[in-house]
Formats: C-alpha cells, sequence, structure tokens
C-alpha cells in the first residue's frame, strides 16, 4: 500500500459502503505506516515475541533480547546458537523458544526464502509463513499488511476489527469471522486501509 495507493482506496470505499464512509470521516485522514526497520525476518520475530503478552513486557524483553547480540536483533543462525538459559533470562518461555527457533529455521535452511517473498501472491504467503510453529493466519495477515504493504487484506477474525463493525453497522454482537467478510466484500481490492480505519474508529469517542 503505497501513498499514492491511499486517495483511490478512499474514493472506492466511501463510493461502496455508505457505513464505511462515515467511519473515515469520523477517523479522518489515513496514516496507515508500513513498519520497515529490520529485515523481514527481524519483523516476524516481533511479531513471534510480541504474542500473547502486553505492549509494555514484550518491548522489555525484546530490548533484553537486543541487547544478548550488542543492541541489535539476531539473524537466523544467531537465534538457533543461542543457549535456552540465555533466552530464558531474557524473559522468553520455552514455547516461545520454540516458536522463535522454528522460525529460525524455516529461513536459515531455505524452506522460507524471505529475501523473495514478496514475489508471492498473499495465499501463498499465508501458506508458506503458517508452516512455522506458532505463527497463525493473523501474523502473516499482519505482516502483509503493515510489512508488505498488501493493499486487500481484511483480518476477519481479529477481535479489533469485530469490535469496530458491530459498533458501527449497530449489530447486536460481535460479527463471525464469515459475516465479517460478506460485509467487507465490497472494499475490496483495499481491505487493508478499511481495516486501518476500522481499527482507528475504536479511538475514535462517538458523540452523545
Amino acid at each position: 500500500m503505497k501513498p499514492r495507493h491511499v486517495r483511490p482506496a478512499l474514493a472506492h470505499l466511501r463510493r461502496c459502503d455508505p457505513v464505511l464512509a462515515q467511519v473515515i470521516e469520523r477517523v479522518g485522514p489515513c496514516r496507515l505506516e508500513l513498519r520497515t526497520e529490520g529485515t523481514h525476518f527481524h519483523a516476524l520475530l516481533r511479531s513471534v515475541l510480541f504474542q500473547q503478552l502486553s505492549g509494555g513486557a514484550a518491548r522489555t524483553i525484546h530490548e533484553r533480547l537486543r541487547a544478548l547480540y550488542g543492541g541489535r536483533d539476531p539473524t537466523p543462525a544467531e537465534l538457533l546458537a543461542t543457549d535456552e538459559a540465555a533466552l530464558r533470562a531474557a524473559g522468553i518461555s520455552r514455547q516461545k523458544q520454540t516458536y522463535l527457533r522454528d522460525l529460525a529455521a524455516h529461513v536459515a535452511d531455505g524452506r522460507i526464502d524471505l529475501e523473495r517473498i514478496d514475489v508471492l501472491d498473499d495465499e501463498a504467503i499465508v501458506e508458506r509463513l503458517t508452516r512455522v510453529k506458532g505463527v497463525g493466519e493473523w501474523t502473516v495477515q499482519m505482516f502483509l499488511l503493515f510489512r508488505l504493504g498488501r493493499p486487500d487484506v481484511l483480518p476477519c477474525a481479529d477481535l479489533g476489527v469485530q469490535k469496530a463493525i458491530q459498533r458501527a453497522w449497530g449489530l447486536p454482537a460481535l460479527p463471525r469471522p464469515k459475516e465479517v467478510a460478506a460485509i467487507g466484500t465490497p472494499w475490496r481490492p483495499f481491505a487493508s486501509v478499511a481495516s486501518w480505519y476500522l481499527w482507528r474508529s475504536l479511538e475514535v469517542v462517538t458523540p452523545g
């Protein structure tokens, strides 16, 4: 999702869905920014590390991990060579270590070529990356949206997206993933911008 794509995305979303158009109006300008620092491996490592942790706790553990390598993220080979006790002392659980090592192993031995993953379509990337232990569809969708900038990502099982749709559409209960997919069908091929607006809408106080 390049900056030049945002304007046609907004025009399409406003035209195809009057409820989403109101959400866009309340939230204001689109400030969707990609996470460009580090490598694709580092982005996935961070995503796995942050799973099921509060933001503050995850950032502390991440900094402790980086401290093991001179204040930077490790390469796959470096992570695989790191002693379990050192990772545990950094605050990384045994289960989370298994996930991180499996990710590193997939990249190190070439089962996943992150250098060329950009050439694959979204479905192929989801299929490839979810082979890694601890990497589910949601994690890959966040990678597609915020790392690769893919324009048509709609994380139907995301609680924030579901809450935002319930609120904006006045639904009596949280929509199921199939309902989210149905509501979001008109947004394609710009579902990523719609998703961003739904998340941000939860931060906007509704008048009255």
